[in-house]
């Protein structure tokens, strides 16, 4: 890679990549060079809440992410989890960087002051990391859905051919991947199959919750006309998080857990895995795509 190129692709992902020197080894011997790997870094999740006399601040969550889109990933973080629900809601965001102050990033989310915080639900902070999802809540308690839409029975519905080249589109967004191929990404696509947002994260949660904190900032949520694309497998997490921004289905170029499965099969989500050279899997919910593919066999 040359000067010029480097340049241009440090401004490209400003924050998100680190130059690194390293040793290449092959059968021919070795030869040192220099390459680019993803920013993974911390962020704590805060909420500023109560009545105007008795504001507090109260941390949420400490999460391992790439930098970019803080705001988005705490507003998603916070809904997808259910400790908001609505865009009115929140009156402010503001994100300090690790350099601006001793305290390491932070995002602040304060919330009306009517707003409602139940801080005694949070029996624990929450506690991610880019491999472990679920298994950072405080007990299998944490697992219960709370007020989880059951998605309308086969709707909408998708030709079988929508899926197909859902992987390359995003594979060709996929801009510091494709320097680094150290990131998660999660899609969003219309009906039409136009790419509508994507997000890269070194966690593939944080991907998600990105996507759905700039659908609640933007007034988008539900997304019940649309579907999400992600990069890596179909966790629990990811699928209950799908399911609290309405999204009628889920796929992904690799597989769903057994969980995973079962969780979108109770509320009506298609499910759709492996997708990749022209063939895919369906999981659950596949009377939104399988009609059309027996029609046209028929």
């Amino acid at each position: 890679m040359n000067m010029e190129d480097t340049k241009q692709l440090q401004n490209m992902a400003s924050g998100k990549i680190f130059g690194t020197r390293l040793l290449r080894v092959n059968d021919h011997g070795h030869t040192e060079d220099l390459d680019y790997v993803v920013v993974e870094e911390p962020v704590e999740i805060m909420v500023e809440h109560g009545p105007a006399n008795e504001r507090e601040s109260t941390s949420v969550s400490i999460t391992m992410r790439t930098p970019g889109h803080d705001d988005l990933l705490a507003t998603g973080f916070l809904y997808s989890e259910g400790l908001i629900s609505r865009r009115e809601e929140i009156t402010e965001i503001s994100v300090t960087s690790e350099a601006a102050s001793n305290k390491g990033n932070r995002v602040v989310v304060s919330l009306t002051t009517d707003a409602t915080f139940d801080v005694a639900s949070l029996s624990r902070n929450f506690y991610m990391t880019s491999s472990c999802g679920v298994c950072g809540k405080a007990s299998i308690d944490a697992l219960r859905m709370h007020n989880l839409p059951f998605l309308e029975n086969g709707q909408p519905r998708f030709d079988s051919s929508f899926f197909h080249r859902l992987p390359e589109i995003l594979l060709d967004e996929q801009r510091v991947f494709e320097h680094t191929g150290g990131l998660h990404a999660a899609a969003l696509f219309d009906r039409d199959g136009k790419l509508v947002s994507l997000k890269e994260d070194v966690g593939r949660h944080n991907a998600v919750d990105k996507l759905i904190g700039e659908s609640l900032l933007n007034e988008k949520l539900p997304l019940n006309n649309f579907v999400i694309l992600v990069s890596g497998r179909i966790s629990f997490e990811l699928v209950q998080k799908a399911l609290m921004a309405g999204l009628p289905v889920m796929a992904a170029v690799g597989a769903p857990s057994s969980l995973a499965i079962q969780l979108a099969s109770r509320f009506g989500m298609t499910l759709i895995g492996f997708i990749r050279d022209g063939r895919y899997n369906i999981y659950s919910g596949r009377d939104r795509v399988f009609e059309t593919i027996v029609k046209s066999k028929s």
